[in-house]
C-alpha cells in the first residue's frame, strides 16, 4: 500500500524507482564531516542516516595520517568540547604524540598526533554502526531535490529516500579527478570511486559550484628506505590526550624520521616541470595556498637549497610510510627518480603514487553562520565541500552542521559559536563572511583573540555549550564544573600564601636570572614571574594539594598572562556589542540610501546576520556600518 501511494506521489517516477525509508536527517558522505554530522544529529535524538560510497572507508586518511597540528589541534579539543568523537578516536588510536611550539607562548601550543589510520578508521565505522538513531548505508547519491518541504534522495540503486534536512560533506569525491603528470581520470582519494553525478543536481538547485584541487605524496615500503643517517623525531615523555574525557593516555608506539630534498632533487623537478599538470594547465581547480606540492615549493621558493621531508608511518600493522611535505603531481617515473635522490630513499620503492585530485565545491558565501544554505532551507554543507581543508576543519564544520540540521527541524534557534568563542567559529565565520579563494586552512594568525582561545582552555570556553545541546553527558558535565571548582580553589590558595625569603629560593631564582626575594612575596607573584613556574617552586610550596596537571597549568597561565587576558576580553566585549545587534533576514539594502554601491553588492551577497559579521566584509568599510547602524536605528530594527 505504502509502494503504491509513493508511486502516486512521484510524477514522473522512472519504473525501477523505489521508496526505501524515511529520516529526519540526511548525511551525504562518511568522511570526517559527515561522521561528526552523522553523531550529533542521532545523538539529539532525530532519525539519521549517512550514505557512503564505500563502507570499508569510512574515517578514511587519504592525507597525512595524523590528528592535530598548529591550531588544527585547538580546532580537535574544541570538538571534544562539544560533544564530538574526534579527539577521543585520535586518542584511542595514536602511536605518536606531539606538542608542537612547546618554545613559543601556550596561544600558540598544538597537540599533534601520529595516527594508525587504518585503527581510527575501524574506530569510527564501529562507533557510527552502534549508535541509536542512525543507519548506515553503502550507496552513492545520484540526485538530489527538493518537493513540497522535503528532500528526496535518490541512490544509483534507484532507491528513494526522504529526509527534512540534508548535509552535504562530500569531501573530494564530488566530480573527482585525479592528475599524475599526463594521465588524468574520474577518482576519488586512495583509488575510490568518485561521486560523478550528484553534481548535476546541485547545479539544478542553483547551488554554486566551483572546482579546487589538492594532492597527497607518496607511500613507500618501509624495508626500501634506510633510517641509518636520518634525524629521529620521538614522542613527547609527557602524553597529553586530545579528549578532556580520556583517562587512559596513549602511548609513543612508533617514531618518525626527517630528511631533505638537496640540489639534485631540485634539478629533477625544475628539468620536468613543464610535465606537471599543474604547470601544464591542465588542472582547472584551484589548490592549497599553505600546503604546496613540492614542485610548487621548488617553484615558488627556488632560491631555497632544501626542503624538509617528514617520513611517518600509516599504522602498526602496515609498512606502508607517508612523505609529508612531498605532495605532487609529476609523472610516476618523475617521481621516483627525484624520490631516489633523497639522503635515506636512494633505493626507495614507491607502493602508491602521489597524485592531485580536482573536485567541485561550493562557495561558501551562499551559507550562513549555522552553514545552512541562504536560499535553501534545510539543506547544510560541511567539511571540503564548503570549501575548507584538512580532516579537522572539516568534522567542525560537521558538528555544527549535524547540530544545527536538528535544530533547524525542531524549530529551534541554531547553534552559532562567534570568532571571540573558538577556533570553530572563527572557522565558520571566515568561510561564510569572507569566502575562500582557495582550500581554507586554519592557522593561529586566523584568530585575533588567540591567547583567549588556547588549546587548553577549550572545555572552560565551551563545555557549557556542549551540555545545552545535549552532547555532553550529565556526569562528564558535573566532573568539568569539579575541575572549575578546583581551580577557583587553587587561585585563592596561590594568591593567599606567602613564602618568606631564604637563601634556598634566592638559590632557585638567581639561577633562573630574576631577582632574588629580600621580604616575603605572595605565591602569586612568583608564579607570575616568566623565569618561574608551578615545577620550580614545588619545595617552597608546603601546602600545594594534589592535583591533575591541567588544574595548574590554568592557574600559571591565568596568572602569567592576566594583563594581556584582560585587554583581550575588553575586545571581545566591544566586538560582541556589535554581534548582538542582528540585521534582518528581509532587509532590502537598496533602501539604506547612503551605503556605498561595493557595500550593498557585498551585503546583498554574503546577507550578514549581524552588524558584527557585517563589519567582517571585505569591501564594506566602518563608514557603511555607520549608515547601516543609522538606518536600523531608524527603522527601529
Amino acid at each position: 500500500m505504502v509502494g503504491i501511494l509513493i508511486a502516486d506521489f512521484f510524477q514522473g517516477i522512472d519504473i525501477m524507482e523505489y521508496f526505501a525509508k524515511e529520516y529526519d536527517v540526511a548525511v551525504i558522505g562518511a568522511g570526517h564531516a559527515g561522521i561528526e554530522a552523522a553523531l550529533a544529529s542521532a545523538r539529539l535524538g532525530a532519525k539519521t542516516v549517512v550514505f557512503t560510497i564505500n563502507m570499508d572507508w569510512v574515517g578514511n586518511m587519504p592525507c597525512n595520517p595524523s590528528i592535530g597540528g598548529t591550531s588544527k589541534g585547538h580546532l580537535v579539543r574544541e570538538i571534544d568540547a562539544l560533544g564530538g568523537e574526534m579527539g577521543i578516536a585520535a586518542d584511542k588510536t595514536s602511536i605518536q604524540t606531539r606538542m608542537l611550539n612547546r618554545g613559543k607562548g601556550p596561544a600558540v601550543h598544538s597537540l599533534r598526533a601520529q595516527i594508525d589510520r587504518r585503527e581510527y578508521s575501524k574506530y569510527m565505522k564501529h562507533t557510527l554502526e552502534k549508535q541509536e538513531n542512525l543507519d548506515m548505508k553503502q550507496a552513492e547519491i545520484v540526485d538530489l531535490y527538493k518537493k513540497d518541504g522535503v528532500f528526496y534522495l535518490k541512490t544509483q540503486l534507484e532507491a528513494i529516500y526522504s529526509a527534512k534536512a540534508v548535509i552535504l560533506a562530500t569531501g573530494t569525491f564530488l566530480g573527482g579527478r585525479i592528475y599524475i603528470g599526463d594521465i588524468s581520470y574520474e577518482s576519488g582519494p586512495d583509488g575510490m570511486f568518485a561521486a560523478t553525478r550528484l553534481s548535476e543536481a546541485l547545479y539544478k538547485m542553483d547551488i554554486p559550484l566551483r572546482r579546487f584541487k589538492t594532492g597527497t605524496p607518496s607511500r613507500v615500503n618501509r624495508r626500501s628506505v634506510d633510517f641509518s643517517e636520518l634525524e629521529i623525531q620521538e614522542g613527547d615523555e609527557q602524553i597529553i590526550p586530545f579528549s578532556f574525557a580520556t583517562t587512559e593516555l596513549p602511548e609513543n608506539k612508533s617514531v618518525c624520521h626527517i630528511t631533505y630534498t638537496n640540489e639534485e632533487t631540485k634539478r629533477i623537478i625544475l628539468e620536468n616541470i613543464h610535465r606537471s599538470p599543474l604547470y601544464s594547465g591542465k588542472i582547472e581547480g584551484v589548490g592549497p595556498r599553505y600546503c604546496p606540492s613540492i614542485e610548487d615549493k621548488i617553484v615558488r621558493f627556488e632560491e631555497k637549497e632544501r626542503h624538509q621531508l617528514f617520513i611517518e608511518p600509516c599504522g602498526l600493522d602496515t609498512e606502508e610510510l607517508y612523505l609529508q611535505g612531498m605532495s605532487s603531481s609529476l609523472p610516476e617515473d618523475v617521481q621516483l627518480k627525484f624520490l631516489r635522490s633523497i639522503k635515506g630513499l636512494e633505493h626507495v620503492e614507491v607502493m602508491r603514487t602521489a597524485y592531485a585530485i580536482e573536485y567541485d565545491c561550493v562557495d561558501p558565501l551562499a551559507l550562513k553562520a549555522s552553514l545552512e544554505f541562504n536560499d535553501i532551507d534545510g539543506l547544510f554543507g560541511a567539511g571540503q565541500f564548503n570549501g575548507s581543508s584538512g580532516y579537522e576543519e572539516a568534522a567542525a564544520q560537521g558538528l555544527v552542521a549535524g547540530v544545527n540540521a536538528v535544530r533547524k527541524i525542531q524549530g529551534k534557534e541554531p547553534f552559532i559559536l562567534d570568532r571571540a568563542s573558538s577556533y570553530i567559529g572563527t572557522l565558520i565565520d571566515d568561510l561564510v563572511t569572507k569566502g575562500c579563494s582557495d582550500p581554507y586552512r586554519m592557522m593561529t594568525s586566523r584568530s585575533e583573540y588567540r591567547l583567549l582561545l588556547r588549546q587548553d582552555n577549550a572545555d572552560i570556553r565551551l563545555m557549557h555549550y556542549g551540555y545545552e545541546i545535549g552532547l555532553i553527558s550529565q556526569e562528564r558535565y558535573d566532573k568539568f564544573l569539579n575541575k572549575l571548582e578546583l581551580i577557583k580553589q587553587e587561585r585563592e590558595r596561590v594568591e593567599s600564601i606567602t613564602i618568606a625569603p631564604s637563601d634556598e629560593i634566592n638559590e632557585v631564582l638567581v639561577s633562573r636570572e630574576t631577582a632574588p626575594m629580600k621580604t616575603g612575596i605572595r605565591l602569586a607573584e612568583l608564579i607570575k614571574r616568566p623565569q618561574l613556574d608551578y615545577e620550580c617552586l614545588t619545595p617552597f610550596d608546603k601546602t600545594r594539594p594534589v592535583l591533575s596537571p591541567d588544574v595548574f597549568e590554568q592557574v600559571e597561565i591565568d596568572l602569567k598572562y592576566e594583563g594581556y587576558i584582560k585587554r583581550q576580553q575588553a575586545k571581545v566585549d566591544e566586538m560582541r556589542r556589535l554581534e548582538v545587534k542582528k540585521i534582518p533576514a528581509d532587509i532590502d539594502y537598496d533602501d539604506v540610501y547612503s551605503l556605498r554601491l561595493e557595500a550593498r553588492e557585498k551585503l546583498k551577497k554574503v546577507r550578514p546576520e549581524s552588524v558584527g559579521q557585517a563589519s567582517r566584509i571585505s569591501g564594506v568599510s566602518p563608514s557603511d556600518i555607520s549608515v547601516l547602524l543609522i538606518y536600523l536605528k531608524k527603522e527601529q530594527i
